[in-house]
Formats: structure tokens, C-alpha cells, sequence
């Protein structure tokens, strides 16, 4: 998996609370956000909203490591969390949580679906994939942090469910809640044939049997 590299620009925040706030994103096209964790005290900061907004088109952002410059000095952090307006296309507020090489991250990974045309299970046998989760949570020193966790639909049969256990996770990295019990060992995708087909199907073993029933009468 490639490596990309994200830079975010960052400014000092003196003026705090939302008039403050409303008068960054108004007036300097900013958002203001936060940088905390890593044994430091948190830092508000505000960086430019469209950048941010442009990085976001990719989704590596959300499982990368991030390079945040503030006053000439750089700082590796993560995305942790992203505010955004309930109806307008507009970023509101941003946390950056520090990292360290020797500390472990959680981190929700986007799960990726291979070969999802040429599966025999669809392909030859007409079923179809069923998403039941678009990313996990994923544990790791952050050198070890996998860009996305793919699952190749070749090895999937019908009627086969896909759990966090089957997922083949690299070297160093492993999922959380599977500690607590098999309970918590949810499924991530399966292969069925949709539901009309299906209910087809019953329907046509039903007629053919009974015309057997009759035939032999």
C-alpha cells in the first residue's frame, strides 16, 4: 500500500468561543481546530477551510499520518474527529490528535472490496455483494497504520458471511474489539442473491415438486 503525505498549514488561535469562531470562517475562509494528546497541552489553531476541504477528497486522509506545520515547526497527527454544517457544505471545526512512534493509535480504517465483478459467487452464480461495514477500527504504532484492509470477494462463496476475524490484517496491526468476546465479531460483508431471486427460486422448486406429486399419481 502507497504511502501518500498530507500537509496542513496551521495558525495560532488567540480568540476563542463561537463569535470568534463564526468570524474565522466569515472573514479569513478558516475553521478552527484543535491539536492535543502526545503529553502536551492542547493547542487551538485554525487552518484554511478549503485546503482542508480539498484533502478530503481523498480518503487516505482519514487512515494517513499527518504533517501539521504551525510557525515553521511540524507535528505528526492523526484526524480525529471533523465537524461539519448539518445542511451546508461547510467544515466547522477539526481535531488533530499528536502521535508518536513509540505510542499505539486507534484508528477507523476504509475497507476495500476486490474483484467484486469477476467473484464466481456473483459473477457465475448471480449473487451480490452486501456491505454491512465500510471501515473498522484498527490498533497500531503509527508507522504500522494501513492505508485501507482489503477483502478479496474470489475466496467468498455464496452465502458466506465475512467477520472482523476473517480480515487479513498486516503485520502489527490488529482490531480492538475483538478482545472482548466473539459477541463483538461483526460481520463486514457477505454474498447473497437478492431477496426477489430468491423468493423465484422457492417458487419454481415448489411448482416443479408438485408437478412431480401429480405426474406420479
Amino acid at each position: 500500500m502507497s504511502k501518500k503525505e498530507f500537509v496542513i498549514e496551521a495558525f495560532p488561535r488567540d480568540d476563542q468561543g463561537k463569535g470568534a469562531s463564526r468570524r474565522l470562517r466569515r472573514e479569513e475562509r478558516k475553521i478552527p481546530a484543535v491539536i492535543y494528546g502526545g503529553g502536551k497541552e492542547a493547542t487551538p489553531v485554525s487552518i484554511w477551510h478549503n485546503e482542508l476541504t480539498k484533502s478530503l477528497e481523498d480518503e487516505a486522509i482519514y487512515s494517513h499520518i499527518l504533517t501539521i506545520e504551525l510557525q515553521g515547526k511540524k507535528e505528526s497527527v492523526i484526524l480525529k474527529d471533523l465537524q461539519r454544517h448539518p445542511y451546508k457544505p461547510v467544515l466547522i471545526h477539526a481535531d488533530f490528535q499528536r502521535v508518536s512512534k513509540d505510542e499505539e493509535i486507534h484508528v477507523n480504517v476504509p475497507i476495500h472490496l476486490l474483484n467484486e465483478e469477476s467473484a464466481p459467487a456473483i459473477k457465475t452464480f448471480g449473487g451480490v455483494a452486501f456491505r454491512l461495514m465500510t471501515e473498522v477500527e484498527v490498533a497500531c504504532l503509527p508507522q504500522d497504520l494501513p492505508e485501507f484492509i482489503e477483502i478479496d470477494l474470489m475466496d467468498v462463496e455464496m452465502d458466506q458471511v465475512v467477520h472482523m476475524s476473517d480480515l487479513k490484517l498486516p503485520e502489527g496491526v490488529r482490531i480492538p474489539v475483538l478482545q472482548h468476546g466473539p459477541e463483538h465479531d461483526q460481520a463486514v460483508v457477505s454474498i447473497s442473491k437478492p431477496r426477489g431471486a430468491k423468493e423465484t427460486e422457492e417458487t419454481e422448486e415448489g411448482e416443479e415438486s408438485s408437478e412431480e406429486g401429480e405426474s406420479k399419481e
